[in-house]
C-alpha cells in the first residue's frame, strides 16, 4: 500500500516588517544618491544604467525596476544636486547680517577650488534641456528662483543704505548671466580664468551697478 504523500508545510507570509525593509522610496534616494558623483565626473552621456547600478551597490534589475530610463535617473541626480547646492547658499545668504554682505557670500561661493564639479552639472543639465522638456522646466524653475533671490539680497542691500539700484530684477539678470558666462569660461580655460578673476569680475559688476549714493 503507498503511502499518502508528504504534505508540505504552508508557507509563512513575509512580515509586513521585512516586506518594507527598503521601501521604494528609500532605493530610488540610494540609487539618485549613486549617480550624483558619477555624472559630476563624468557628464551625464557618459553615465549608462550598469555605471550606477555598481555605484550604488544594486543589480542592473533593481534600477531598471524602479527607474523607466537611465535618463529618469540623470534627471533626478541633477536636480538633487541643484537644489542642495542652491539651498545651502540660499540659507547662507538670508542669515547673512545684511544684504550686500549676503551678496558678497554668494560671490566668494560661487567661485571656488571645489565648485567646478557643480558648474560640469549645470552646464550638462542646461544642454539637457534643448532635448528634454522636464530638463527645459526645472531650469527655468531655478533660475526665476535664483533671480528672484538675488533681487531681495539687491533691495535689501538698498532698504540698508548699502546698495542704490533702480532695477533689481533687471540687476538680477545681469548678474546671473555674467555668472553663467564666467563659469563657462572656467571650465573650458579659453581664455584662462582663476578663481579670483571671476569674482573680481562680479564685484566689478556690483561697483558699477549698486554704488551706494554718496
Amino acid at each position: 500500500m503507498t503511502s499518502a504523500p508528504e504534505r508540505k508545510a504552508p508557507r509563512r507570509a513575509v512580515a509586513a516588517s521585512d516586506r518594507t525593509r527598503q521601501p521604494t522610496e528609500v532605493r530610488r534616494r540610494l540609487i539618485v544618491e549613486a549617480a550624483v558623483p558619477l555624472i559630476a565626473e563624468r557628464g551625464s552621456a557618459s553615465v549608462g544604467v550598469r555605471d550606477v547600478a555598481a555605484a550604488a551597490g544594486v543589480s542592473v534589475g533593481t534600477v531598471t525596476y524602479h527607474f523607466s530610463s537611465v535618463q529618469e535617473i540623470l534627471s533626478e541626480a541633477m536636480v538633487l544636486h541643484i537644489e542642495r547646492y542652491y539651498d545651502a547658499l540660499s540659507e547662507a545668504a538670508e542669515h547673512a547680517p545684511t544684504g550686500a554682505e549676503g551678496l558678497r557670500l554668494l560671490i566668494d561661493a560661487l567661485f571656488t577650488d571645489d565648485t567646478d564639479r557643480h558648474w560640469r552639472m549645470w552646464f550638462d543639465y542646461w544642454n539637457a534641456g534643448e532635448r528634454d522638456q522636464a530638463f527645459a522646466r526645472g531650469q527655468a524653475e531655478r533660475y526665476e528662483a535664483w533671480h528672484s533671490e538675488i533681487r531681495v539680497l539687491v533691495e535689501r542691500g538698498c532698504a540698508e543704505g548699502d546698495f542704490t539700484c533702480s532695477d533689481p530684477q533687471g540687476f538680477a539678470g545681469c548678474f546671473s548671466a555674467l555668472v553663467d558666462g564666467l563659469a563657462l569660461q572656467r571650465l573650458r580655460q579659453a581664455p584662462s580664468l582663476t578663481t579670483e578673476a571671476a569674482r573680481r569680475h562680479l564685484y566689478r559688476l556690483v561697483e558699477a551697478e549698486l554704488t551706494a549714493p554718496q
